[in-house]
């Protein structure tokens, strides 16, 4: 028998004043999944991500998160989700051990000592323990901000943003914590602004302005934007995209160190266009698969056109 989806959501709506803020999304994530939640600044993300976690109830739409109905059982909802926000959150004054001390308490758990401890040990705090939570570098506070989550075994993980900030080795150190525990059963939902880490997930869910407009793995996603893209080479790359703003099918011009990426969905006007300009200019043509950052601003183009 196939496991009941962790998340389950259908037509969310928020509205705040006369502005709605998430506008019909539905969204579905298996059990064990790491699904990634992309999208610009003021798309909605944190917004769908609070109703599912019952910290905002929808102005519309019905689901479930866990089996529990998000309207009727927020507080159940809350004890069984563990939610990273995006800004730091615990006490900058109280040690790692406090902090971690303070939110045992707060979910009631039995043996609290004992969690503190398991917690400690299990994200490589111990030796911190004694530290000031305000001292720590960013990626430190991350981890602990992340002990603090898992400490009352949550079933779904919902992290809002949770490497903005933090250096590259911590982030991928992070990711490994996080696969980890996937791979012991635990679902997560993530917010990101980073390509490399929406690429570590197991499926996307790309929302602009307030809407969900596409979803499916990474390599779905990529094949079902239909971007073509051609890549110039050459000293006159300046040159040519001067020349290739905005020319027929030509939707994104975007240099890569001496290369020039030209990206579009109307792969023969592009073409014509990028032959020209590359005839001009002297410089070289080949075409090159399109990447996810590529899908990822042409999708913002087309939500900030329709969106609300």
């Amino acid at each position: 028998m196939t496991a009941a989806p962790a998340i389950d959501v259908r037509g969310l709506v928020k509205r705040f004043g006369g502005r709605t803020v998430v506008d019909g999304v539905s969204l579905r994530v298996t059990q064990g999944e790491i699904a990634g939640f992309i999208g610009p600044n003021g798309s909605g993300k944190t917004t769908t991500i609070r109703m599912m976690c019952g910290l905002l109830t929808p102005d519309g739409g019905e689901g479930t998160v866990l089996g529990l109905d998000i309207r009727r059982s927020a507080a159940a909802i809350r004890r069984e989700v563990g939610y990273m926000t995006q800004r730091f959150s615990l006490y900058e004054d109280l040690t790692i051990a406090e902090n971690l001390a303070f939110v045992a308490g707060l979910y009631g758990l039995p043996d609290a000592r004992r969690a503190v401890e398991d917690t400690l040990a299990a994200l490589g705090l111990g030796e911190r323990r004694g530290q000031l939570a305000g001292t720590l570098s960013g990626g430190w506070k991350q981890r602990l901000a992340l002990a603090a989550c898992l400490m009352h075994r949550p079933r779904l993980l919902l992290l809002d943003e949770p490497t903005a900030g933090v250096d590259p080795r911590a982030r991928r150190a992070f990711w490994d914590e996080i696969h980890r525990h996937a791979a012991a059963g635990l679902t997560v939902l993530v917010s990101t602004h980073y390509m490399d880490e929406a690429e570590r997930c197991h499926r996307i869910h790309y929302i602009a302005g307030g809407r969900l407009v596409a979803g499916g793995t990474v390599a779905e996603v990529i094949r079902d934007a239909g971007l073509t893209t051609i890549v110039l080479s050459g000293p006159g790359t300046a040159a040519a995209a001067r020349l290739l703003r905005g020319a027929p099918g030509v939707d994104q011009i975007a240099h890569y160190g001496t290369a020039l990426h030209v990206i579009g969905r109307d792969a023969g006007a592009m073409l014509a266009a990028a032959q020209a300009a590359a005839a001009a200019t002297g410089c070289s043509l080949e075409t090159a698969p399109s990447g996810l950052e590529d899908v990822f601003i042409q999708l913002m183009g087309d939500g900030a056109e329709a969106g609300p």
